[in-house]
């Protein structure tokens, strides 16, 4: 466990807690030390460690790709180039199965929301007592390394997915269009309030599902994990139940991992799609 001196429900919560930044109680800007201060900065509280690891997890991925892509050759691909190339033609062919417009942006999109989200979800694999121990050791109070464990940077990246599919309705429909979509379907013009509420529900229900299935899903094997390492300070035979829970949920929590990142991309890719519509 991180201290001894933490009760159960003390330790759940620490792991919880976001690094969080914003106007203190005394009228500076710092860093919360405690969730009340944190909860006391309000809205415009910036969390620092999901931030920090979303970023640094999107510039890993960056470089990667870039760099696999500089180094390609003909011959015998690399183990590492393999991976890459495996992983583009995986994106290739689901976007060609699910999109059927024209949109040379879909396919990047998807691909880096697909490896971006799948490296945000590994780090749940990484066990829950290494990096805030590291962190607490550097001076910062609290450190959550799993960004999609935050409900602001899965609703963050849903509602960037979501300005998109509002951008390209309009942009292949036209404004009029776009309007009697929202307007007159499914009950024509005599049924324009039940039109706009169901086709505003479906609509607005398209980033809510996207952001709160992820945000779920890894919350849920998140406090899983943390529930498991409790067992470790509960004496040797509980600590060595509890390593090989650990191990088997870490095993199952690999798909949770790939299918969340799948989910979501599948998604992207289908709503776009829906986007570029203009049969009806």
């Amino acid at each position: 466990m991180l201290t001894e001196a933490l009760t159960s429900s003390e330790y759940i919560k620490h792991h919880l807690q976001n690094l969080t930044f914003g106007h203190l109680p005394d009228g500076s800007w710092g860093l919360a030390h405690t969730a009340e201060q944190a909860k006391e900065m309000g809205f415009w509280a910036i969390n620092v460690d999901t931030l920090g690891m979303s970023i640094f997890l999107g510039l890993i991925f960056l470089f990667l790709f870039r760099s696999v892509a500089k180094k390609a050759t003909n011959g015998v691909p690399t183990g590492v180039q393999n991976f890459v190339e495996w992983v583009v033609e995986f994106i290739d062919t689901s976007v060609r199965g699910s999109f059927s417009g024209k949109n040379d942006i879909v396919a990047p999109l998807a691909l880096t929301i697909f490896v971006w989200i799948l490296l945000m979800n590994l780090m749940d694999l990484l066990p829950v007592d290494w990096v805030p121990r590291l962190a607490h050791q550097l001076g910062l109070p609290f450190f959550r390394v799993v960004s999609s464990t935050d409900p602001n940077a899965t609703f963050g990246i849903a509602l960037s997915v979501f300005f998109l599919v509002l951008y390209y309705s309009v942009k292949m429909k036209g404004v009029g269009g776009f309007v009697g979509e929202l307007t007159l379907h499914p009950f024509g013009k005599y049924g324009l309030p039940a039109n706009l509420f169901l086709e505003g529900v479906n609509l607005i229900a398209k980033p809510v599902s996207l952001a709160l299935r992820l945000f779920g899903n890894m919350y849920a094997g998140e406090m899983i994990f943390i529930l498991i390492a409790l067992m470790f300070g509960g004496g040797i035979g509980l600590a060595a139940f509890g390593g090989v829970l650990q191990w088997g949920w870490a095993v199952f929590h690999i798909l949770i991992v790939l299918l969340q990142a799948f989910i979501f991309m599948t998604l992207t890719i289908v709503y776009l799609d829906m986007a570029h519509q203009t049969s009806h």
